[in-house]
């Protein structure tokens, strides 16, 4: 191109804000300046016209730049005429290009903001929708609260319809008008309400003023009353000697009756029978409470709930945060479960059965509130010392004296079934571990306060009262009878372990005069002990030595012949005989179970043991068996054949007279003494 073209060339200025200007005045020289706008364009352009344009642009720039490639490959050089026209029409293919391109982001832009305005104007739209929704739900709100509204007329309970109609006067009914309208007739029942309320109200006060008459009256009364009570006192005090001389303690009987209205139910039944019996039957007997009144006394009254003033509350943050400081292990919450289940009543009954020697049985009488049952201690006081006796030991123990009173009761378990899933939750395995503290829980116990268990065996069930006094007098002569038992059982220890065999003078007749085996040793022996030895082994199998019985081992001697006795002594004694086991050491070791003789023994002793009784209650029955045990070694020893190839005199001369001294294929021995005559003979 020429220079001139190129100063005839018009200028052309881009504007891509969008507002064409039009034509501008000419300067000094000769150019034309027109505005450009992109934005006119792009609303007068179809995007799929663009899109077909951009697609021939592109195809056209390739085959030029195929051509220029052409030329310089056939040698053209690069200023070449015809290589510059190409490469300008390249040029004038990429403006094009960029051109579309501009074109298209304008567009994209474009399509931004319209989505943008759309995604305003629908944000509009739905805040305007959540406000109407809004104001719809509290709406519905006011309209469930004013459908939910109840009037305080409801609450009030008023009168039926017809009773209205009949009581009320006319001029609050208003028949005619109230009839077909139920709004003037809750008002009218309102004011009928009313009316009556305020005649209440003065009955009210009338009563009120009657009732503060009345009190004064009585105030006046309660002084005059009291006045009286320093002279009833005075009158008490001195007729107590006569009370003493007339064995009449009135007011002993009142304060234990003020007492005993704070005693548990059961506690409370042993009490009045056991003072029933004690008047009626046994004026021996005596009943007295003992422990905490105010103690209990507090546990009869509720706990207050009305204290809430500040001392209270300081003393409970104080509990707190002594708690938060020191949280308790779960060992020591388990104690204090354990306490809390196990825990007596503060009150408990002490019952004193007098026996004729002058000895009494303190019997000490609890209740376990958690458990609901009852347990007993027991001690006996003696008027003369018992403390000779070694073997007479566990006679008068207070935790064996009472086993037994009643067939298998041992005391050791509760006889409540409940009790056993109470233990389990405070992880108490066997109760009888408790039983030194907290006392024995016979059954017996338990039905002379008055309370019946469920056992596994069907009894006809009685409660309270009429229980407690069917087993009363039998159980008192149980216990007076076990006393006595003991008492005797350890006055004759006192001698058989000095080696006297003593015999009453009402039983002399069941033996020979002439004795000569002797009682060299008695003692006792544990459970363990006796079912060690090897000839009380069939005792022990047979389950006829039980931990609860008494265990003594008797030696009986004569020259070289030693006897043994194991002696199984039930706690029922005398009622239950004692069972002998016997073995020999004589010319070898010999046993019940091996020889016949000895067998023959046993059954001298403990079969045939109705002759050796004695008199009523039996109590010479132990000591009446020791000495025929005595007499039978004598016979054995005495009619034992002497060996001819031994010279001399006999080891054991016969000095018991005998019809026979062996009968039948066992060459049994006569063991049976016959008085007067004074012989033996077979059985």
């Amino acid at each position: 191109m020429s220079d001139a073209l190129k100063k005839r060339k018009s200028k052309v200025v881009r504007s891509e804000t969008g507002t064409p200007e039009g034509k501008r005045g000419r300067g000094d020289g000769e150019q034309e300046v027109r505005v450009y706008s992109e934005e006119v364009e792009l609303d007068g352009s179809d995007p799929a016209e663009d899109y077909r344009q951009y697609k021939l642009t592109c195809k056209a720039l390739a085959k030029l730049m195929n051509e220029i490639q052409e030329l310089k490959a056939n040698g053209a050089k690069d200023g070449c005429a015809e290589v510059e026209q190409k490469r300008m029409q390249s040029c004038i293919h990429f403006m094009s290009l960029k051109k579309l391109n501009r074109l298209a982001h304008m567009r994209l832009k474009r399509g931004r903001d319209q989505t943008h305005e759309g995604k305003q104007r629908v944000d509009v739209l739905h805040l305007q929708l959540q406000n109407l929704l809004y104001e719809v739900m509290h709406m519905q709100k006011e309209i469930s609260k004013c459908l939910e509204f109840k009037s305080k007329h409801e609450e009030i309970d008023l009168v039926s319809i017809d009773e209205f109609n009949k009581e009320a006067p006319p001029e609050i009914s208003r028949i005619s008008i109230t009839k077909d309208d139920p709004h003037q007739l809750t008002l009218a029942r309102l004011d009928w309400e009313l009316e009556q309320r305020k005649r209440l109200a003065e009955k009210y006060k009338e009563s009120l003023s009657s009732k503060e008459k009345i009190q004064k009256s009585i105030e006046v009364k309660k002084e005059h009353l009291s006045s009286l009570q320093p002279g009833l006192n005075a009158i008490m005090q001195a007729s107590l000697p006569v009370q003493e001389y007339l064995s009449m303690p009135f007011e002993q009987t009142q304060k234990q009756i003020e007492i005993a209205r704070h005693l548990p139910p059961s506690l409370y039944v042993l009490l009045v029978q056991a003072n029933a019996y004690g008047q009626a039957c046994d004026k021996s007997l005596s009943v007295s409470i003992s422990g905490d009144v105010d103690e209990a006394k507090a546990l009869a009254k509720p706990p207050d709930d009305s204290q809430d003033d500040d001392s209270g509350d300081s003393d409970a943050e104080e509990e707190q945060e002594k708690t938060k400081r020191r949280r308790p292990t779960t060992g020591g919450q388990l104690d204090d479960k354990r306490r809390e289940m196990l825990k007596r009543h503060p009150l408990s009954l002490c019952l004193d059965l007098k026996c004729k020697d002058g000895s009494v049985l303190h019997l000490f009488f609890y209740y376990l509130m958690n458990l609901n049952i009852m347990t007993v201690k027991a001690k006996v006081s003696t008027a003369t010392d018992l403390t000779g006796a070694i073997s007479a030991g566990e006679l008068l123990n207070s935790d064996t004296l009472l086993n037994c009173l009643y067939a298998n009761d041992q005391g050791r378990e509760t006889p409540n079934p409940a009790n056993r899933y109470q233990f389990d939750k405070v992880g108490i395995s066997v109760f009888g571990d408790y039983v030194a503290e907290l006392g024995h829980p016979y059954q017996w116990v338990q039905r002379l306060g008055g309370l019946q268990f469920p056992s596994e065996t069907p009894e006809g069930l009685r409660a309270g009262s009429s229980l407690s006094a069917s087993h009363m007098e039998s159980t008192m002569k149980l216990l007076r009878g076990r006393v006595q038992s003991r008492l005797a059982l350890h006055k004759q220890f006192s001698s058989l372990e000095h080696s006297i065999v003593p015999v009453s003078s009402e039983c002399q007749h069941l033996f020979p005069t002439k004795v000569l085996s002797r009682l060299s040793r008695w003692t006792a022996i544990t459970h363990h002990e006796y079912t060690n030895l090897s000839f009380t082994r069939h005792v022990s199998d047979a389950g006829l030595a039980r931990e609860t019985d008494l265990f003594f081992l008797a030696v009986v001697e004569r020259g070289t012949a030693r006897l043994q006795a194991a002696v199984v002594l039930n706690p029922r004694y005398p009622e239950i005989s004692p069972l002998f086991a016997l073995s020999l050491s004589w010319k070898g070791e010999r046993a019940g179970r091996s020889d016949d003789n000895l067998r023959a023994i046993e059954s001298e002793v403990n079969v045939f043991k109705s002759e050796l009784q004695g008199p009523r209650p039996g109590h010479q029955l132990l000591t009446n068996q020791v000495a025929r045990l005595c007499v039978c070694l004598d016979v054995y020893l005495e009619t034992d054949g002497q060996d001819d190839s031994v010279e001399g005199p006999r080891e054991f001369p016969r000095e018991k007279m005998c019809l026979r001294t062996a009968r039948g294929p066992n060459r049994l021995k006569p063991f049976k003494y016959n008085h007067p005559q004074g012989f033996f003979s077979h059985r």
